[in-house]
């Protein structure tokens, strides 16, 4: 198809077709087809070319146009900043380009495959030595803590850190002037035992876990009566073990709904599982609400104190099958009591081993105690006896300036916050306690119910510090008979501690401080030698028979039986002395043992209330065998012993039976 077009219409530009069809009219053929249409293009009415000339669509390659990139930008980019803002990011990618350009260009940088590979595996190993050190820089942990001294030298005071000068590195108590009172007192057992409520942390993926903790210190009568004959298990008659749990996901909700109908023991907070968002103040504000105890089964010489919620009680629930047997008693009696408040609510790990008597002995103490001396009967704060030092870095005395008065009405009931006092600031979240007065606070106190994010066991030491009382709370810290699993390697581990090999360390301790105070004219000086930051503690004070700080531990010799495996790991023990090529003989050290009579020195209580870091089941199994299952005599004691004694059914008494023989008898099962 052709198109006449005037020439006198557009004279430039038929001029010009005239020329060039008669330049290339002779050298080049016309085509016998019509050219593809060129694409789509909109024409601009904006700009400034198409001012003043002519609109047809037949010139269209004459006009101005726009891409649908511009056509775009029209709408959203309309202010002078985004095309600054273009340009600012346009240029810093140049540049980036640039930069590339030339490292990628540069002689040194890898062309080859091997090379390519060398550089990767350099920065590779740059990229792991730098994580390495910035985990050493960050861990606050870098040697072992002196154990031995912890337990030489208990603490004198449980005032708050707020409330008097923190211990320096690496936190040794001061010397006190007499020795603190002896643990247990000769009365422990007059006084009314305590209520306690454990709450296990667990998750619904733990079944295992839960099952190891209802079958070992939970019912075992060695974790519940103590050491020897026990005591019945009248100390531990009031606590209650229970788990707790977040909601379970979809996929086990019904085998949870299963295990608790089961075994009655577990509780279900309303927030999703978590560790530091929120479930400790989820499980202290459920406590305050619906925790309960057994009350008390018998009477004692001692007069019992009355508290606020002394009143306050429920209708027996149905007992869980690890609960105390005076609580099973009762629920097959058809009459049983109404249950109370507990003294105490207790948070625990579920990778922590609990002695509960050695638990329940300790919170009693704290429980009938007031002031702020250990185990002390004083009025204020202010009167407490502890140590004064002269040195600033050391005093330990209670700043009463800023110890505000009591108030008696308030101090009715106990405030305490036992646990593993870390480093002068807080408890250790394996295991801690609030008495009821500051559970009850804590679930209602509107500042705390917004700190509840972050490490929960930081948080609960910043509710402590926002009471309206923090002065008189009770900071009752236990670092002798809590530590790590002796195969955890932390600077908290070490062997399986019992009250005989306690005492040989405090003699050595003891005797170690003796000598520095004879080195000095002063003995006074001798003492702020010892607790001094600028002195560094003896390397034996945190010597372990059993575990190596940073070190895997390796048993003493290969050819060794389960049960001397687990011996071995007991701190002192003779098997845990062992080692190839110096001492082998293992029957020996076996036969030479401790049994638990003569580890427990002849006493109830006194010894490892928790070892927590069991990360393994079979760590948790060797420590239930250390505990629960231990001989009372060894071979060799009972061959000292007299002729007449049964030397059969020494190691076979009521503390060596896992369940009461009335919780398993006909007319209870049927219930």
């Amino acid at each position: 198809m052709h198109v006449a077009v005037a020439d006198g219409a557009y004279p430039g530009i038929a001029t010009e077709r005239s020329s060039s069809e008669s330049s290339t009219s002779s050298a080049t053929p016309t085509p016998s087809r019509v050219p593809s249409p060129s694409p789509f293009r909109q024409l601009s009415s904006s700009s400034p070319q198409a001012d003043g000339e002519p609109t047809s669509p037949l010139l269209g390659t004459l006009a101005s146009y726009t891409t649908f990139r511009d056509r775009s930008r029209r709408w959203w980019n309309l202010s002078p900043n985004s095309r600054r803002r273009r340009k600012r990011e346009g240029r810093i990618w140049r540049t980036l380009k640039k930069g590339v350009r030339r490292v990628v260009r540069h002689p040194l940088f890898p062309q080859q495959p091997i090379t390519i590979i060398f550089a990767l595996l350099l920065l590779t190993v740059f990229a792991i030595s730098l994580t390495l050190l910035l985990m050493y820089i960050l861990n606050p942990d870098k040697e072992p803590l002196p154990w031995q001294a912890y337990c030489s030298i208990p603490p004198t005071t449980s005032l708050s850190p707020s409330y008097r000068a923190a211990l320096p590195y690496p936190y040794i108590n001061p010397i006190p002037d007499t020795p603190p009172p002896s643990f247990p007192p000769h009365d422990l057992d007059a006084l009314p035992p305590a209520g306690i409520f454990v709450g296990v942390f667990s998750m619904d993926s733990a079944l295992e876990r839960r099952m190891l903790i209802r079958t070992t210190w939970a019912s075992h009568p060695r974790s519940r009566n103590g050491a020897g004959t026990g005591d019945g298990g009248l100390g531990t008659s009031r606590t209650i073990v229970r788990f707790v749990l977040g909601q379970p996901r979809k996929g086990w909700e019904r085998r949870i709904q299963t295990e608790m109908e089961l075994y009655r023991d577990i509780v279900i907070l309303p927030s999703p599982e978590n560790m530091n968002a929120g479930k400790s103040h989820a499980y202290f504000s459920w406590a305050a609400e619906n925790s309960w105890v057994p009350p008390l089964h018998f009477s004692t010489s001692t007069t019992i104190r009355n508290f606020s919620y002394s009143n306050q009680s429920t209708s027996a629930p149905h007992p869980a099958p690890h609960d105390p047997r005076f609580a099973w008693e009762e629920h097959t009696s058809g009459h049983p009591k109404p249950w109370v408040r507990p003294d105490y609510v207790v948070k625990v790990d579920d990778d922590a081993f609990v002695m509960l008597a050695e638990l329940e002995s300790r919170m009693r103490l704290e429980l009938y105690a007031t002031g702020q001396s250990l185990f002390g009967f004083i009025d204020t704060p202010a009167s407490a006896s502890h140590v004064a030092l002269d040195t600033p870095e050391v005093q330990f005395s209670a700043r009463e300036n800023l110890v505000p008065k009591p108030n008696r009405t308030a101090l009715q009931d106990p405030l305490v916050y036992w646990g593993y006092l870390v480093k002068e600031r807080f408890m250790a979240g394996e295991l801690y306690g609030l008495s009821w007065s500051l559970v009850d606070w804590v679930s209602q106190d509107p500042i705390v119910k917004g700190l509840t994010k972050g490490a929960e066991d930081k948080q609960t030491a910043r509710w402590m510090a926002l009471h309206p009382q923090a002065a008189q709370i009770r900071w009752a810290s236990e670092r002798c008979w809590i530590y790590d699993h002796p195969r955890s390697g932390t600077v908290y581990s070490h062997g399986f501690l019992f009250p005989s090999h306690v005492t040989r360390v405090k003699q050595a301790v003891l005797s170690y401080m003796e000598q520095v105070s004879h080195n000095h004219s002063d003995t006074s000086v001798g003492q702020k030698a010892l607790t001094s930051s600028q002195t560094p503690t003896p390397s034996s004070w945190a010597y372990s028979s059993v575990s190596t700080f940073g070190a895997q531990y390796q048993q003493p010799l290969q050819d060794m039986t389960l049960l001397e495996t687990v011996e071995a790991l007991v701190e002192g023990s003779a098997m845990s002395k062992l080692r190839d090529g110096v001492s082998t003989d293992t029957d020996y050290a076996w036969r030479h043992r401790e049994g638990r009579i003569k580890r427990y020195e002849n006493k109830r209580v006194g010894g490892t209330v928790v070892v927590h870091f069991i990360k393994k089941h079979m760590w948790f199994l060797e420590t239930a065998l250390a505990f629960l299952e231990a001989d009372d005599y060894s071979e060799s004691e009972c061959e000292a012993l007299p002729v007449e004694a049964d030397k059969e059914k020494l190691n076979v008494g009521s503390s060596a039976v896992w369940t009461d023989t009335m919780v398993l008898s006909p007319a209870n099962s049927s219930r």
